[in-house]
């Protein structure tokens, strides 16, 4: 999953791209930059919702299984024949649990600050275009949305390797198969 967020983070970081080409005319399609624009914003909310749903999703399943690891109940879940000493289990847990919160941390602020500017930039893009804002106003705010999805952009590269990892050693101490999860 990981590898398929990246590949639609790629992709979007490219189609916004072309929407500022377009805008500053360094680019030329037949397509008009306002409606380029429109399906730029709406994949780039596409893409940031995925995004966020999956470091929210590995933080709610490591959560989870240390949950099930520190009540000691219905182990059945987690191992075939529960060991006797689950301290080294929860020990190794509770780190996960701790890195996937900090994963959860660094990435959605920048997420939901594109998505933020991102709407503004569009918004303002429609009011320049009746006459209602000046260029600089929308321009400024677009810059800002480009400047936060390159930040975003690299801390959602780093930090989906990092998550990757993390459920992969999840399942390597619990012997998940990876056809699971």
């Amino acid at each position: 999953m990981a590898y398929l967020l990246r590949t639609l983070l790629i992709i979007m970081f490219s189609v916004v791209l072309m929407t500022v080409f377009m805008g500053l005319h360094w680019l030329n399609i037949d397509i008009d930059h306002r409606q380029f624009a429109i399906m730029s914003y709406l994949f780039t909310l596409f893409v940031q919702a995925f995004v966020m749903f999956y470091f929210i999703g590995i933080s709610r399943l490591v959560k989870n299984v240390y949950t099930l690891l520190d009540s000691e109940k219905d182990l059945d879940q987690l191992f075939d024949e529960a060991p006797a000493d689950l301290k080294p289990y929860k020990e190794k847990t509770y780190r996960f649990v701790q890195d996937s919160d900090r994963f959860k941390r660094q990435t959605i602020p920048w997420t939901m600050l594109m998505i933020i500017l991102g709407a503004i930039a569009f918004l303002l893009g429609g009011a320049y275009d009746t006459n209602m804002v000046q260029r600089t106003t929308h321009s400024g705010v677009a810059y800002g949305f480009v400047f936060a999805m390159v930040i975003g952009f690299f801390r959602q590269w780093f930090f989906l390797g990092k998550g990757h990892l993390l459920l992969r050693k999840l399942k390597y101490l619990f012997s998940i198969p990876d056809g699971q999860m």
